[in-house]
């Protein structure tokens, strides 16, 4: 399994026992989707590692302890302190409406009310506090929030995301 075909589930953050179990910080909204898992996979040396896991549950509601196979000692899981977590694309839930996932809308077209076509988007800036589209508008740069108020419609037949952007805010960058 390739990572290009997977997506970041989170992130192995504290062990919970001395007989190897660990606490994963998810990456959701939805913690309770991720309890039946039966396996994922842990970027181990830049390498995706299948861990077959034995038990899980959620932890004081947003972290997900969990026993997988073969770690049964802190050593164990000393060795996988920090690791990411993946599963394959197709495990993810379908969305619908204005829903949508980061990885699905690169290469979208995006439209706004009142400027007209923008760009495709190329990417999303996740790393601030405010998640940013990254827009190519003719070789320039143009950063969108993701907003609920600013996202009027996502048509994932057409590959295009209709926006109401602040006013302004596209001439900013062009």
């Amino acid at each position: 399994m390739q990572k290009k075909d997977c997506f970041f589930v989170g992130k192995i953050v504290k062990k919970y026992s001395f007989k190897g179990e660990l606490l994963v910080k998810l990456d959701t909204d939805d913690p309770e989707q991720f309890t039946e898992m039966e396996s994922v996979f842990v970027e181990l040396h830049k390498n995706l590692v299948p861990f077959f896991i034995e038990q899980s549950s959620l932890h004081k509601s947003e972290l997900l302890r969990v026993k997988f196979e073969d770690v049964n000692s802190e050593a164990d899981a000393d060795s996988l302190m920090g690791l990411p977590l993946y599963l394959p694309l197709d495990l993810l839930p379908k969305l619908e409406g204005n829903q949508f996932y980061y990885h699905e809308i690169i290469g979208f077209k995006a439209i706004d009310e009142a400027y007209g076509e923008v760009g495709v988007i190329e990417a999303v800036n996740d790393a601030t506090a405010q998640h940013l589209f990254e827009i190519n508008a003719d070789g320039k740069l143009v950063l969108i929030p993701i907003n609920d108020e600013i996202i009027k419609k996502v048509d994932r037949k057409a590959k295009t995301i209709f926006l109401k952007a602040p006013e302004g805010l596209i001439a900013l960058y062009l």
